[in-house]
């Protein structure tokens, strides 16, 4: 398995920054769009504020000119135009406000698609085994909840141009009646943000626990219904419930440790703002009473003041979203591994307003004429494995590979796939050496189905083709032995066939997988012990059909008499070892373990 990144990669100071930056460098035109929009929106309140303190203002100086007997019309005419220029920017906000949603939820979705895209894509197509690092549980939490919280920081970088522009304006306004007043209304903001610094380890920390709590409840529930008959044949139900609910408490702690943070840095904000505004209201009142303030600036600070502390507010909440954003980052960076650091963030299409191209074309033809593997060696954690196995397959032989159960068979082709990481050993096809192994060895040139197949929560018909032409579906049913089950399905082909399966036998899960990897021509078919959960002459059925209909290469786990008797070679294995090879016939006639296996066998 490949190893996480580092520490360094994976907590720089500036990498969230720089990733984000990368995140909206993929739409351009649309983030500049985003910005001049909600800039609109978060700037229009102050065009208002200011509208509604030149009414107050031409109201006052025309209530001024009546007390002095001069003429009231023009003062009253100025008041009537503020009214108009009010009712405009009220009435436009609504419509630049409508643009404004329409362009973030475009941009909210497209950045979504595209980091799980990134993500999906790497672990489908990265070079080498790919092995999740975690349980799928945590990996749908990340693609689920830590995408949605990279998306969500958008917002943040969206507003924050209103936001810092709305500042600057409420700003100088308020600084040219009262700079006193300005200052101490401002003086929140210094505050808040130095708070929010402090706090910063502790947002992260709960943050991070929050996700992995939610993980393991995610994962246990999936784990649990993937083994339900399991539990109740052991009458573990009630100790499973009791494990369930120990996770979902130690789950609420955490939660509520997360969101009591949150509302604490949001309960700050609050009282900042009634702080700021008690301040204002305080002063101001002595100053109109004193006559060094007028009404109409003393209604410009009153209609600034909400939403200028609201925007102190938003950036101590900026903080802490930016904080919670990194340890998303990080968290995905940990899901891809060995991926370079920035692809998370790459750029590809999404296909959000059209349908996607046409699939790339199959890799080109090289017909096998040779397998050869050397001095293969692939060990577990715990030492087991295989070691120095070397062999050849020749095109259209039948090679079966057989020992008892440990002995490192189903561990020699998972490591011939290239499906776990080899510590050493070459795999050449037609002489030339593959590389990567889970990226050449695979339909048209090589199919393979596992001991334990993974089917879809899906149909069979689904499960079988999986893309194939609709076509292939009738002969390759019928090669892995298919039919007769079709007739006891309560929907045939169209039937649902449960998570994971589970609602068909263990022969059935195996022979879909079988009819799965017939659907795609493929010149090596690779089988692990696909005949574990057949009876004897379904098993028969299945090898005649391959023999008769197709001329495909064939390696082949198993212990069964079926394959063993049909073998062209066959590859005994002990401790991890290929000890001997050769015949049927021959190995029965010189070595004491293949007649064993072959006793152990029933005729």
């Amino acid at each position: 398995m490949t190893t996480a990144p580092t520490a360094k990669s994976a907590t720089a100071p500036d990498r969230t920054f720089a990733l984000t930056k990368r995140l909206f460098a993929y739409k351009p035109g649309l983030f500049a769009f985003n910005l001049f929009m909600w800039g609109m929106v978060h700037v229009s309140p102050a065009l208002l504020a200011l509208a509604i303190s030149r009414i107050f203002g031409q109201l006052d100086q025309a209530e001024l000119l009546r007390k002095s007997g001069a003429d009231t019309g023009a003062a009253i005419l100025a008041a009537w135009v503020f009214v108009g220029w009010f009712a405009l920017v009220r009435a436009s906000r609504f419509g630049i406000f409508y643009g404004a949603f329409r362009a973030f939820i475009e941009i909210w979705y497209t950045l979504d698609a595209l980091l799980r895209r990134n993500l999906l894509g790497y672990l489908l197509t990265a070079r080498g085994s790919r092995r999740l690092p975690d349980t799928p549980a945590e990996a749908v939490s990340r693609f689920r909840d830590d995408v949605e919280d990279v998306a969500g920081y958008v917002e943040v970088w969206i507003d924050s141009l209103g936001f810092v522009l709305y500042s600057l304006v409420a700003i100088t306004l308020m600084a040219r009646v009262d700079p006193l007043i300005t200052v101490l209304v401002c003086a929140p903001l210094l505050l808040m943000v130095a708070f929010v610094q402090k706090l910063s380890p502790t947002i992260r920390s709960y943050r991070r626990r929050m996700r992995e709590a939610t993980a393991r409840v995610t994962d246990f529930i999936g784990e649990t219904f993937g083994a339900v008959s399991a539990v109740k044949l052991a009458a573990r139900e009630d100790g499973m419930v009791v494990h369930l609910r120990h996770l979902g408490e130690t789950r609420r702690h955490a939660a509520l440790r997360d969101v009591l943070l949150t509302e604490l840095i949001r309960g700050v904000n609050t009282n900042m703002v009634n702080l700021a505004v008690g301040l204002v209201l305080l002063l101001g009142a002595n100053k109109i009473r004193g006559g060094t303030l007028e009404i109409a600036d003393f209604v410009l600070f009153i209609g600034l003041l909400p939403r200028l502390t609201g925007s102190m507010g938003f950036f101590g909440d900026a903080i802490a979203r930016h904080r919670r954003t990194g340890v998303s980052y990080d968290r995905m960076t940990r899901l891809l591994q060995d991926a370079p650091d920035t692809n998370i963030v790459e750029h590809h299409p999404v296909y959000l307003h059209a349908g996607p191209p046409a699939p790339p074309a199959a890799p080109p033809e090289l017909p096998l004429e040779e397998l050869r593997v050397s001095g293969l060696t692939a060990t577990h954690d715990s030492g087991l494995g295989v070691r120095d196995a070397s062999f050849t397959v020749q095109q259209g032989e039948f090679v079966v590979v057989t020992g008892r159960i440990g002995s490192g068979k189903s561990t020699l082709l998972r490591a011939l796939l290239g499906l776990i990481p080899a510590q050493s050993g070459t795999v050449e096809w037609n002489g030339q050496v593959v590389v990567d192994p889970a990226t050449f060895l695979v339909p048209p040139r090589s199919a393979y189905t596992s001991q334990i197949p993974s089917l879809f929560s899906d149909s069979l018909r689904e499960n079988v083709l999986s893309g194939s032409s609709e076509d292939r579906l009738g002969r390759a049913v019928r090669l892995a032995v298919l039919e007769p089950d079709l007739a006891q399905l309560p929907q045939g082909l169209d039937t649902p066939v449960g998570a994971r399966g589970v609602k068909l036998s263990g022969g059935q899960m195996q022979r879909t997988a079988v009819a799965r990897m017939l659907a795609r021509d493929a010149d090596l078919l690779v089988f692990d012990d696909v005949s574990s959960a057949l009876d004897a002459r379904t098993e028969a059925q299945l090898w005649d059909g391959l023999f008769s209909e197709t001329d495909a290469t064939c390696l082949v786990v198993s212990h069964r008499r079926a394959a063993l008797s049909r073998a062209d070679r066959i590859l005994l294995m002990q401790d991890g070892r290929i000890v001997d090879e050769g015949t049927l016939e021959g190995l029965l006639g010189r070595s004491e373990e293949m007649r064993a296996l072959w006793a152990e066998q029933p005729s």
